[in-house]
């Protein structure tokens, strides 16, 4: 047995008593249970910890491995500067897991490191851990000496982060390591609306999924989770928790939710994940076999159930990236009104949930509007300066949005504003002028809304002579 025990906990700093200062106590639940979980890991008796942390380096297609022989950090941002951890790193699991990925074709390595301290998603588990072994000390029995490996999470899709996991337990196995899995990270960060971030009644939702999960170690579900909904929920772990299921795969594994709160409008679950049975005993719960077979069955459910906009912005894009050339003529099956219509209107394109690419028009630039989803699909994928182009093999993981553009008209101020209903401008001296859609996931309220557009714009909302204008969209998705 190579992992042999997981736990997924939070990383609130305040939990740390130099940090809370007393505040701590108003989550005693959590503290109770983390205190068990880090009992727990003590006693499985690790040579390796590997955690993985939301705030370690994050890339969009890169999974960070942190390099070197160690790293130390406090809590000193918090203003906590005596309380912190010092490490060593595994550097043999760490080559072993640079050797794998590139073997298997995995993005992920110790390249593109920009913060060589410990983060506190990482230096909070630590705290507890440490705190356990000094019990096990006190008791009259010295700990195993642990080393650690700290991963960072990504941009890339459920399967690789999985996919990620499974390469810690394959050369776990193989260097004969006793790892302890840390999956770092909060639940939503919207349960409360006097909370710092807010509400959204999706905040809720994802943490009764989060927890059904991990207390019954339904991995899948994890894997499956709506990515819209996990942006409304402004979730912080969930790509943690599915490096880890990865680190169980194929294993039973008896599965409990220590505790679950969410005082301060964030929540906070601990959860310990104890292997049943030998790694790979379990064909039950290959779970990534179990999500490539939901994923495509799921964007086959998309891909018929696109409307005319989406079908004629997908055959653009594609056409563009196969051959090289504009998709002319338009097919012949098109309706009439985006023939004989003409307007503004944007593509987007997401992958894995993840934004890969928006361009549109404010006002309709070509002959028809279908000529101008055409366009703009093809600017979406290969000309938006955020992202490299499209490539043939991203095709098939590719949604569509398109948002056909009402007339924008004058708002006097926020006062007219809604980011539900209405996509907003704000234009300022010069022709600077910055434009957002409504009905964005984790873009909730007014000044969201404005302060988005007008970066975008280069603006500041209090310069002279900024002006804002509202506009309605048809959105197809």
């Amino acid at each position: 047995m190579s992992v042999v025990i997981a736990v997924a906990v939070p990383h609130p700093p305040l939990i740390v008593p130099g940090v809370g200062r007393g505040r701590e106590r108003e989550i005693q639940a959590t503290v109770d249970a983390y205190r068990e979980a880090a009992r727990r890991v003590v006693a499985a008796e690790p040579q390796t910890i590997v955690i993985s942390s939301p705030h370690t380096a994050m890339y969009l297609d890169y999974l960070h491995i942190a390099p070197g022989s160690g790293a130390r950090g406090t809590f000193a941002q918090f203003g906590d500067a005596a309380d912190g951890a010092r490490v060593t790193y595994d550097e043999e699991l760490v080559e072993a897991l640079c050797r794998a990925a590139r073997e298997e074709g995995l993005p992920a390595g110790t390249a593109g490191e920009r913060e060589h301290d410990l983060d506190w998603g990482v230096l909070v588990p630590l705290h507890f851990i440490d705190a356990a072994a000094d019990e096990l000390r006190a008791s009259g029995r010295e700990p195993v000496p642990y080393r650690v490996v700290r991963l960072g999470i990504s941009g890339l899709s459920p399967l690789e982060h999985y996919r990620m996991g499974q390469l810690v337990q394959r050369c776990a196995a193989r260097l004969g390591r006793r790892v302890a899995y840390v999956a770092s990270g909060d639940l939503s960060h919207k349960l409360a609306a006097d909370g710092p971030y807010g509400y959204a009644p999706d905040g809720p939702v994802f943490d009764a999924l989060a927890c059904r999960a991990l207390g019954s170690g339904a991995f899948l579900d994890l894997l499956t989770a709506d990515p819209g909904l996990c942006e409304r929920a402004a979730e912080c772990g969930l790509r943690s928790f599915q490096i880890m299921a990865g680190a169980l795969d194929r294993t039973p594994v008896t599965a409990e939710l220590l505790s679950h709160e969410g005082p301060f409008g964030v929540g906070y679950g601990v959860a310990v994940l104890a292997p049943s049975g030998p790694e790979g005993s379990d064909p039950a719960r290959a779970f990534d076999e179990a999500y490539v077979s939901w994923h495509n069955a799921d964007m086959a459910r998309r891909r018929a159930g696109e409307d005319a906009y989406l079908a004629l912005a997908r055959a653009s894009l594609e056409h563009r990236v196969r051959t090289g050339h504009r998709l002319s003529p338009l097919p012949a099956d098109l309706p009439p009104e985006l023939l004989a219509r003409r307007a503004g209107a944007f593509v987007s394109l997401k992958k894995n949930g993840q934004l890969r690419g928006c361009i549109g028009t404010i006002a309709p630039t070509q002959a028809s509007l279908a000529e101008e989803i055409v366009a703009n699909a093809v600017s979406a994928g290969c000309h938006d300066p955020r992202f490299p182009p499209v490539t043939v093999e991203e095709l098939p993981e590719l949604v569509y949005d398109v948002d056909v553009l009402g007339e924008p008209e004058h708002a006097a101020g926020p006062e007219d504003l809604d980011p539900q209903r209405y996509g907003v401008i704000v234009s300022a001296p010069g022709g600077r002028r910055g434009l957002l859609l409504p009905r964005l996931d984790g873009v909730d309220t007014v000044d969201e809304q404005l302060r988005i557009a007008a970066r975008k714009g280069g603006i500041d909302l209090d310069e002279p002579g900024v002006r804002l204008e509202r506009f309605m969209v048809e959105r197809h998705e």
